[in-house]
């Protein structure tokens, strides 16, 4: 039976991946331009590198000190209207589109006494602007604010080129590596913005590709106490070349990259790099995966939870039974809801 239901879950899968009718295709770029505003590029130039050995550097010295590759310089230019929050990205990218942060707020309703508390909202890549609006909704309605930010390259901040983020995951090595980096100083300039609101606790939520910038911000911000990982997995590279989602970016990839190659070049925006640091923070961290996923493969998440437990992290784990496109199904997203805004509430 388990058998016929992993089939038909499958199947499901597949049909939901393939609607997106519009997914293109890039040529191949190493994208090295796009280092010149990572401080260790600041302070390391090329120097007779070939392409892939500096990246590799980069990634080696960004790793070393990634408080530095992953600080910023606090907006100040923070202007919240008709609840859109806006200020401009610490990261300059040659979009002003891009660099105009948005990010959708949702106040909960205050009662006297109660703690001020509140979650950023980082959802998937290729999201909607619409999407996981429900799921702050809930929250707001639980008495947690919800500040949904749009990704890079994504909704609001979309240039107009584009009718997907590929810029945000893409077969430009560099330039995928400094939209994540981009993602996690937008993270935290959002909770530079909670905290001057007195905000007293404040927690993360990251689906899919928001989960690994989830984790990342977390790991870099003190402030980020209470976490859900709604999806996880481990190098970003593996994902990109086992996802069911991404295979139109491995087909470019792959004839210039082998996989380790890959994973040397992405090192810097890899979650398991960090998960050792991570464990030390005395973080609370509810990971949610599906047990049909093959967009962020099963066994990945698996390797997570194991890694998780062996390090002793105080940990929550869920596991849904459903793939990564169905988790946005009836009945699994509210299942996936209730989990969410339970942890929330009880830990924040």
């Amino acid at each position: 039976m388990r058998k016929i239901y992993g089939q038909w879950m499958e199947r499901w899968e597949n049909r939901l991946c393939s609607r997106a009718t519009n997914r293109v295709t890039r040529p191949f770029e190493w994208g090295l331009e796009w280092t010149r505003g990572w401080p260790v590029a600041q302070r390391m130039p090329q120097n007779g590198h070939d392409p892939h050995g500096y990246l590799k550097v980069l990634n080696q010295h960004a790793l070393a000190d990634s408080h530095e590759f992953y600080g910023y310089t606090p907006p100040t230019d923070f202007v919240l209207r008709d609840r859109i929050l806006t200020f401009t990205s610490a990261v300059e990218t040659p979009y002003p589109q891009n660099n105009l942060v948005k990010a959708q707020w949702f106040p909960a309703e205050q009662k006297p006494r109660r703690r001020r508390v509140a979650a950023i909202v980082l959802p998937h890549w290729n999201a909607s602007a619409t999407q996981h609006n429900a799921l702050c909704g809930g929250m707001a309605k639980l008495g947690i604010g919800a500040l949904r930010l749009s990704l890079p390259y994504h909704d609001y901040r979309m240039p107009p080129e584009l009718e997907r983020a590929d810029y945000a995951v893409s077969s430009n090595v560099a330039r995928t590596i400094d939209a994540t980096r981009q993602a996690v100083i937008d993270t935290r300039s959002c909770a530079d913005w909670l905290e001057r609101e007195g905000f007293e606790s404040i927690g993360i939520v990251g689906t899919s590709l928001g989960s690994c910038y989830a984790f990342l911000a977390s790991v870099h911000d003190h402030r980020l106490k209470v976490n859900v990982f709604n999806h996880c997995s481990t190098y970003f590279a593996d994902v990109v070349w086992e996802g069911l989602s991404t295979q139109h970016i491995r087909q470019s990839i792959e004839s210039e990259l082998t996989l380790e190659q890959l994973r040397e070049a992405w090192l810097a925006i890899s979650p398991p790099l960090y998960i050792e640091r991570y464990a030390r923070l005395g973080k609370k961290p509810l990971f949610i995966y599906a047990r049909y996923d093959t967009t962020f493969p099963t066994r990945l998440s698996e390797q997570v939870i194991r890694k998780a437990r062996e390090l002793g992290l105080d940990h929550k784990a869920v596991v849904l039974p459903c793939g990564h496109y169905t988790l946005g199904e009836t009945p699994f997203k509210f299942l996936d809801g209730y989990h969410i805004c339970k942890f929330l509430k009880r830990n924040l």
